[in-house]
């Protein structure tokens, strides 16, 4: 049974980006994870005695140009070769303003599709389509760039596309999916969208995903998919790829009445989380929520369970505190109307919705974030009215520490 395997978005050398890179022990051992998850994907085509490897556009990142990537992604190259695994490779936006992308001498395994399009016959009776990006901006759709499937055969089209938008993701060689169930091919062999999805069976639209999460935004196991071609069709399954694994969790306390209490159940939940990793670390981030009889402990002593939860985490020995998050409400009866916390709460909280105190409190972010490179300052403000949401985030905040020290100390 012929098997080829599918993955896209690799960018290599891309950084991951997380407050727990900041632990000397989780930077070192993740310093590469991109090469990693590319290095685990080759191990996994060896092993599956695959016929080829699709890689549907991004395996570089950005312009930035390194010796050291070119002689990592050739060795791997090769490695396939010598194992007779031809490499199938179309151009994305990230590729097309690569330095690397062009100049490199790839191994003869390898068939790079231009940006006029093409086919290439696989075995007799299997073809791979596919069109490269010639820039890193595609505004129009590609298709018509396509030769048409061969008769009689099975036929894999590999296209970087947006389809028709995406949220978090520029519009690049747009089309409908409809478009693409049209044209007569087997398999759609997409890249460009980071999450996986399965857009439709017949024919098959396959966007693998990104192959190693780079941040909390790209959180979840990260796979590649496994195509087995036989009569009766193609059939999918999903093989893991990444070596970092970002994790979103939340667990509910509001059953937790001591500090003893509340340390059994985050040990209970991180080991069920690091029971359940796909990959060999994971970083996390955790939200702590529901109406704990010591909410305003909780929330007074927020520095001691950072530390708590990232020894804990380390314990496990796979995982890592990304971030700790405390959505705690009181319980109905936790403060008296009429105490002089709860008026200074009402006081703090008018305060936060005064026009004067939302200028002046939007001047200093300003002015705080006018020195910061501009990535980071848009990161940080992504639009014209985010100094303001941020303004009112940190009001927020301030005020529930404030209350929390101090009714903390009530209790």
């Amino acid at each position: 049974m012929p098997k080829i395997l599918h993955t896209a978005d690799i960018h290599l050398d891309s950084p991951l980006r997380s407050l727990a890179l900041r632990d000397e022990a989780l930077h070192d051992r993740v310093q590469a994870a991109t090469r990693m998850a590319f290095t685990r994907l080759v191990d996994t085509a060896l092993a599956e005695q695959v016929l080829a490897l699709l890689i549907a556009g991004d395996l570089f990142d950005g312009r930035a140009r390194s010796a050291r990537t070119a002689a990592f992604l050739t060795a791997q190259l090769e490695r396939l070769r010598g194992a007779g695994i031809r490499v199938f490779y179309i151009k994305g936006n990230h590729d097309a303003e690569n330095p690397l992308s062009g100049a490199l001498d790839l191994p003869e395994n390898v068939h790079v599709f231009d940006a006029r399009g093409g086919c290439v016959q696989l075995t007799d009776t299997i073809w791979i389509h596919g069109v490269s990006f010639a820039k890193a901006e595609a505004p129009d759709s590609l298709l018509p760039r396509f030769p048409a499937p061969v008769p009689g055969a099975v036929n894999i089209a590999m296209l970087h596309t947006s389809l028709a938008g995406a949220a978090g993701h520029d519009t690049y060689a747009p089309c409908r999916l409809s478009d693409l169930t049209g044209m007569g091919f087997d398999y759609w062999a997409l890249g460009h969208i980071h999450k996986r999805q399965v857009h439709a069976s017949d024919p098959w639209v396959v966007m693998p995903g990104i192959p190693q999460g780079r941040d909390i935004g790209e959180a979840g196991p990260k796979s590649a998919t496994l195509l087995r071609i036989s009569d009766d069709g193609i059939a999918l399954s999903e093989v893991p790829s990444s070596v970092v694994e970002f994790t979103l969790s939340s667990l509910d306390i509001s059953n937790v009445d001591s500090d003893d209490a509340l340390r059994t159940a985050l040990r209970r939940h991180i080991h069920a989380l690091a029971e359940g990793l796909t990959a060999g670390s994971g970083v996390l981030r955790l939200t702590l929520s529901g109406t704990p009889p010591r909410h305003w402990h909780i929330l007074r002593d927020r520095d001691y369970w950072v530390e708590t939860v990232a020894a804990l985490l380390q314990d496990s020995g796979k995982l890592w505190l990304d971030k700790l998050l405390l959505e705690l409400d009181a319980p109905g009866n936790a403060t008296p109307s009429g105490s002089a916390t709860a008026e200074l709460g009402r006081l703090m909280q008018g305060i936060g919705t005064e026009p004067a105190f939302a200028a002046a409190a939007r001047a200093e972010i300003e002015e705080l974030t006018g020195d910061l490179p501009a990535s980071v300052r848009a990161a940080l403000l992504d639009g014209p009215d985010a100094p303001d949401r941020l303004a009112e985030t940190l009001s927020q905040s301030g005020a529930r520490r404030v209350l929390a020290r101090l009714k903390g100390a009530e209790g």
